[in-house]
């Protein structure tokens, strides 16, 4: 691989970890610090909710102001509001530092992630964007997975604001690896005059373009179904593996690891294989919705591991046929703020799954509500397909 290229992905690789030790420190250092799962809970809704919020805004800056400098910012940002909480944290003391530092590297996180991605179509032209994003979702789940084992071992031997301070210094050599892909790489990212509004105006335009591109609401609706599917596989995963099967959290934490090696293994073969986007859609859609139907129905842990790994491979998959679709059929200068406002709507079904387990499964049972949502799920996928099987009759009976 070429030097411009390995900066590229290191420095995701870099960031992501950073970012993931952030997210496991977070609710684990309050608890330990109030011993109270209430305020643990309120901790992660404090660091997650601007992330998700902050995607329609950070879309629409990548589109007016160059996403590199922006992707800049987001890195050395993050490693000044590490250090800034450590030092308030020596002057002051409080855990509520860390619960602020993270809320503000949870805005500055999404600003990076847009920024990445509005820079990747440009960036790696000789090769596929399917490809493209194979190398850097391999990246991404990498420093997802290593993030909490990290964390967990620097805690061993540091306190928590010296771990922060070791998160700034990733964020800093992530920032030193972008440095080298930018001077070595020959991408010229073309910029688009944009208006000066970037709250109400990007908004009509993202909608507008979701209300017009018929793939669009397509790919929209799938994730829905997509998400309803992995919200509730997260949220009840360790209740049925550690409760309901009985198994220890040795046995949670295989678990784990092996779907992570799933889907890297996937993430590979996407990477050297040539899938039509429409297989690749339809595939990864049917095995998730396969696998909630297997974890829904499974008696034991063995036949849910099977399901929980068709789920959380797959669900990599899905997401590269996802981000290619968008990138085919958004207007380059519409990119950002337009992908911005479909991640946010992509991401609200998780929290609804979280929802729907909360009120649902002590009268129904958690299979039988993850047995609904795959239910759902497949009604979903049934209608969308309906739905484009209709609209190619349609054309091909206009020509």
């Amino acid at each position: 691989m070429r030097k411009d290229y390995l900066a590229f992905f290191v420095s995701l690789f870099l960031s992501r970890l950073a970012d993931q030790i952030l997210l496991f420190i977070v609710p684990l250092i309050v608890f330990q610090t109030t011993n109270s799962v209430a305020w643990a809970g309120l901790a992660f809704f404090a660091e997650s909710l601007p992330r998700y919020l902050a995607f329609p805004v950070c879309g629409a800056l990548c589109d007016k102001f160059s996403p590199v400098r922006i992707l800049h910012i987001s890195q050395v940002y993050r490693a000044f509001a590490c250090v800034a909480a450590v030092a308030f944290y020596g002057m002051f003391d409080g855990i509520y530092w860390i619960v602020i530092l993270s809320a503000l590297c949870g805005v500055l996180t999404t600003q990076g992630i847009m920024a990445r991605e509005v820079v990747m179509p440009h960036v790696f032209k000789q090769y596929t964007y399917a490809k493209t994003l194979s190398y850097s979702q391999i990246a991404d789940q990498s420093g997802l997975v290593l993030g909490p084992l990290v964390a967990a071992l620097m805690l061993e031997v540091w306190p928590w604001h010296w771990v922060v301070l070791g998160v700034a210094g990733l964020f800093v050599l992530a920032d030193l690896a972008m440095l080298i892909w930018q001077r070595n790489t020959s991408a010229n990212l073309e910029r688009h005059e944009q208006h000066r509004d970037i709250w109400l105006q990007p908004l009509r335009i993202a909608f507008r373009h979701i209300g017009n591109l018929v793939e669009l609401k397509r790919i929209i609706t799938l994730a829905v179904g997509v998400n309803l599917i992995i919200g509730v596989t997260l949220a009840t995963s360790a209740a049925l593996v550690t409760g309901q099967f009985a198994a220890g959290k040795d046995a949670y934490a295989v678990l784990q690891a092996a779907g992570a090696g799933v889907t890297i293994v996937i993430l590979f073969y996407l990477a050297r294989a040539t899938l039509p986007l429409r297989v690749m859609g339809g595939l990864s859609y049917s095995m998730i919705a396969l696998g909630a139907l297997i974890m829904a129905i499974s008696p034991g842990l063995w036949a849910y591991t099977i399901g929980f790994l068709l789920v959380t491979g797959f669900d990599k998959m899905f997401n590269v046929y996802l981000r290619s679709t968008r990138q085919r059929v958004i207007p380059v200068k519409d990119f950002g703020k337009t992908v911005g406002v479909i991640t946010l709507l992509n991401n609200l079904a998780q929290p609804l799954a979280g929802l729907l387990i909360a009120v649902l499964a002590a009268p129904l049972g958690t299979q039988t509500v993850i047995l609904l949502l795959a239910g759902i799920t497949a009604l979903i996928g049934v209608a969308v397909a309906s739905g484009w099987h209709a609209t190619v009759k349609a054309e091909l009976d206009v020509g």
